[in-house]
């Protein structure tokens, strides 16, 4: 086993330590973008604007058409306020309940400091300026989700992969795999027929 080295430490402690903010139920979940995703940073008067992956973001991975009943899906959420919406949309929708187990040990957080998300283009997602931008960690996590529309709950696991971190171990990027057809099904109240 290699040694691990004080970036992975960090980016496996900051992730768990972010996954179990969001189980404790203690924090307004917007509140949790300054703290644990990295800031947005200021345009200066040589750009009139900042690129989207030196911003924060959010994305829950899921099929176009269901954006109209699960408003916080299948939509990139770019910059501190757009990430604080999402926490509002998946909060009108549904609740999460988590519990203990909800995620694993640190131990149980997979990282690998050194990877690089490349984008649809081949291209690395974030400039090589050092650390800064690399790293990804990936979690599985279980909890029970609730329609706040019909009440109707289920249990499922899902999948996050956090990237992009900065050299103080914020996170740039938080994608959520997540089982959207219970969720079509929950707060639709009927099973999709696309």
């Amino acid at each position: 086993m290699a040694p691990t080295t004080p970036r992975k430490k960090l980016l496996q402690s900051q992730s768990h330590s972010f996954c179990h903010s969001l189980t404790s139920g203690t924090h307004n979940p917007s509140d949790l973008v300054p703290h644990y995703l990295i800031p947005d940073p200021s345009p200066t008067k040589f750009t009139a604007s900042v690129p989207d992956a030196r911003r924060p973001r959010i994305t829950e991975h899921g099929p176009w058409w269901s954006n109209a009943h699960l408003p916080f899906l299948a939509k990139m959420f770019v910059g501190a306020d757009a990430c604080a919406d999402y926490f509002v949309r998946l909060g009108d929708t549904l609740q999460f309940v988590a519990h203990e187990h909800s995620f694993p040990p640190a131990e149980g957080f997979v990282v690998d400091e050194d990877a690089v998300v490349y984008g649809d283009g081949g291209q690395p997602v974030y400039e090589d300026d050092g650390s800064a931008g690399r790293g990804v960690v990936c979690v599985e996590g279980r909890a029970k989700f609730r329609s706040m529309k019909t009440g109707k709950e289920w249990d499922e696991s899902f999948m996050y992969r956090l990237s992009g971190f900065d050299e103080a171990g914020r996170i740039g990027h938080w994608e959520i795999w997540a089982d959207t057809l219970s969720a079509w099904e929950a707060v639709v109240g009927e099973v999709y027929e696309g």
